[in-house]
């Protein structure tokens, strides 16, 4: 289902970072948590209350060399291209700037639903600063406090009241959604017409040529599928054309859409830091996973080669080490008919369901083999276990202490749940509870 996109669009310094990390509950801006992945995060999924959402931070999007001017409309051009609402930042210890108006102006010409919020406000003494921001036009001006969180609530009620409602053609339970990531120029448009079996995407080795999501329905051997192909995802600061500086939100959508996603590598160029960026947001975003090697017909081979290629995948991506590899070549279609059958089963392991029964007769054995750490005189001790969700399979375990729960030992959980059920292609979240 596809979820409703805000953005946070403002001129420099009046504090939308803080704010972007307020409402996404972790300082993910700045600090990252996936072992071997050195990424800024301008784009991330929130909550409030029953709404699920994405959050876009623009003041993260840098265009180039840009003047300041044009990089503020760059940036309220990407909200309004990308998002469902906007949230419109000002300072509200500096009161309305040239900047501010400029920015109004911008957001004048979007149909979009725009909510002006005053940030800074940090005591109920400062609300009469908010009155001075009737005048940019969007009605009543929301004060909030970043630093204290302050007026968050009624903020965010407001956004949620104008989401848009959902598309009923996202709900098919019988289609599997797959899209395509990369770097630019990578072979994502020639794999996508490998696997068609036609010329449905245009393909050009100019860097960059697909500019937006396409999806392609598609039936293979009586299942349903729908291909998302993406443009390429660029570093932050190559975004140049004025085409260009949304692919990467648009990957990051199409991501959030997906139930698999192939990380698609240039086998020619190899593994570049850019190649982890991208399957860190796959990985966070719980999806099914699986790595193409493409391009692999002009690749010098020995009897080594492939083997050398898969130690370099793994070494790279500890984080997805349960992610299967296809080595191909979309030019001549070597290997290409065996994605579908591996997508399928990725996609299968990802909505995978245990019975309750099963799954604990598992832990049992785990922690028979392995005994639960203890801690300050304080052992660990397991009771039992259930899944709660799948995409991904996610399972809840309850124990007398959680706080004892060390990482190693949950690791060690999770292969052992991996040695039992397969789960290949699939992350598997484990949430530790004490029993009530």
């Amino acid at each position: 289902m596809t979820k409703p996109t805000v953005a946070i669009v403002g001129r420099p310094n009046v504090g939308k970072s803080t704010i972007f990390n307020r409402i996404v509950g972790e300082r993910i801006s700045i600090v990252e948590d996936v072992a071997g992945v050195t990424r800024d995060r301008i784009y991330s999924s929130a909550d409030w209350l029953a709404h699920d959402f994405n959050l876009i931070d623009t003041g993260g999007i840098e265009i180039g060399d840009a003047p300041f001017l044009d990089q503020i409309r760059s940036q309220a051009e990407i909200a309004i291209a990308e998002s469902d609402v906007i949230i419109f930042l000002t300072n509200g210890r500096e009161g309305v700037t040239d900047a501010d108006e400029h920015v109004a102006k911008i957001l004048y010409k979007t149909k979009k639903p725009v909510i002006l919020a005053v940030n800074k406000v940090d005591n109920p003494d400062m609300r009469e600063m908010i009155y001075d921001f009737y005048s940019l036009g969007f009605g009543d001006p929301f004060p909030i406090s970043g630093s204290h969180g302050l007026g968050l609530g009624d903020l965010l009620d407001e956004v949620a009241a104008n989401f848009p409602d959902v598309d009923a053609e996202e709900i098919e339970d019988d289609v599997i959604r797959f899209s395509l990531i990369g770097r630019p120029n990578v072979g994502k448009s020639s794999l996508v017409n490998a696997l068609l079996g036609e010329e449905r995407v245009i393909v050009s080795e100019i860097a960059g040529t697909t500019r937006d999501a396409i999806d392609t329905p598609y039936v293979h051997e009586g299942q349903k599928y729908k291909i998302i192909d993406t443009a390429g995802m660029r570093k932050k600061g190559k975004i140049y054309e004025s085409t260009e500086k949304y692919s990467q939100l648009r990957a990051l959508k199409a991501i959030d859409r997906s139930d698999v996603v192939l990380i698609v590598i240039n086998g020619e160029e190899g593994i570049r830091e850019q190649d982890k960026r991208v399957a860190g947001y796959a990985e966070d975003a719980g999806k099914g996973v699986m790595f193409v090697v493409n391009k692999w017909d002009i690749v010098e081979k020995d009897n080594k080669t492939m083997n050398k290629f898969i130690e370099d995948i793994r070494s790279n991506f500890l984080f997805l080490d349960y992610a299967p590899i296809a080595f191909v070549s979309a030019k001549t279609k070597q290997r290409v008919n065996t994605l579908f059958d591996r997508i399928k089963l990725v996609s299968e392991n990802h909505a995978l369901r245990i019975q309750s029964s099963v799954l604990n007769e598992v832990v049992e054995d785990a922690v028979a083999r392995n005994p639960a750490p203890s801690e300050k005189g304080k052992r660990l001790r397991i009771y039992y276990a259930t899944q709660v969700a799948v995409k991904p399979p996610t399972f809840v375990v309850f124990v007398n202490e959680p706080e004892i729960m060390h990482f190693s030992y949950e690791r060690f959980l999770q292969n052992r749940l991996r040695e039992s059920f397969g789960f290949e292609g699939t992350p598997i979240r484990l949430i530790t509870r004490a029993r009530s």
